[in-house]
């Protein structure tokens, strides 16, 4: 497996303290703290392993604090209720002593029902597009260093945007973009990896259309930008190793928040997943 899918992988698969307690590894990914992304996957891996022949369905989570990358994170589960289908945990992420995190998921066994699903966007496919790390390379060299040393790193998944020209314009466009994912290696047939993997990978891109409608870009000097809240419903079943169109917009921002959703539809024009995200938009006076 490429090493640094192998170390998500390491950094997701949790060491067990006690029967409701876990201990994650934090990474620099080029965030001035620990990545969002990876402490959502690390509380639906602790949540996971307090389960047994269910898959989670949906969760809702509070980033509280900044999490240090220096230091370990301590997960601690509470199994608030196992009914006839559905399982609900909550789990509390803690670092130095304080709560950074907290988030409620739900768990249901595998049932059969009523079914329909919005339809996929129509865009080219990813063989057509441009890889985001190769074009940040080529187009973002004045980017401010801290911006650069995060777009340019190499990362356990591939981006590539449908329209990259976004990453670069200053005009006030539409609130909606859209990049396809993919892990950059093959990985086991383990669903609840996967849906732990997609969660982590979930809360790139998502702010990002909340920037669009004002000329604004990740790459702003004169922004500061955080999540509050993250939300992901699992629709169906899904791999992270085959290609996702993860389409996103952004009905509002007020309030210094901005407010994102986004699907995530598989290959073949499944819906496997949703989101949504509220995030600080703050605007620096230069």
């Amino acid at each position: 497996m490429n090493r640094l899918l192998e170390d998500l992988v390491k950094v997701l698969t949790l060491e067990r303290l006690e029967l409701n307690m876990f201990r994650g590894e934090s990474r620099d990914i080029g965030s001035p703290q620990v990545f969002g992304g990876q402490v959502l996957g690390q509380a639906l891996s602790a949540a996971s392993a307090t389960v047994e022949d269910r898959m989670a369905h949906s969760l809702h989570a509070y980033f509280l604090r900044r999490g240090d990358f220096n230091s370990p994170i301590v997960y601690e589960v509470d199994r608030a209720r196992d009914g006839k289908h559905f399982s609900t945990r909550r789990i509390v992420a803690i670092q130095h002593g304080e709560q950074i995190f907290n988030m409620s998921a739900s768990f249901q066994s595998d049932e059969s029902g009523l079914e329909h699903q919005s339809q996929m966007p129509d865009v080219p496919p990813p063989e057509q597009l441009m890889d985001l790390e190769a074009f940040c390379r080529e187009h973002l060299s004045g980017a401010p260093v801290n911006v650069k040393r995060m777009l340019e790193r190499k990362r356990p998944f591939e981006f590539r945007p449908v329209d990259p020209q976004i990453y670069l314009s200053r005009e006030k466009l539409p609130a909606r973009k859209n990049i396809w994912i993919r892990a950059v290696d093959a990985l086991p047939d383990d669903e609840s990896l996967h849906r732990c993997l997609l969660a982590y990978v979930s809360d790139f891109n998502l702010l990002e259309a909340a920037l669009m409608p004002h000329g604004m870009t990740v790459v702003s000097t004169n922004l500061a930008i955080a999540s509050i809240d993250h939300a992901m419903w699992f629709h169906r079943s899904v791999r992270v190793d085959d290609w996702l169109l993860y389409s996103v917009d952004s009905p509002s921002a007020s309030g210094a928040r901005g407010f994102s959703r986004g699907e995530v539809y598989s290959l073949d024009g499944r819906l496997v997943a949703s989101t949504s995200q509220e995030g600080m938009l703050r605007v620096i006076p230069k």
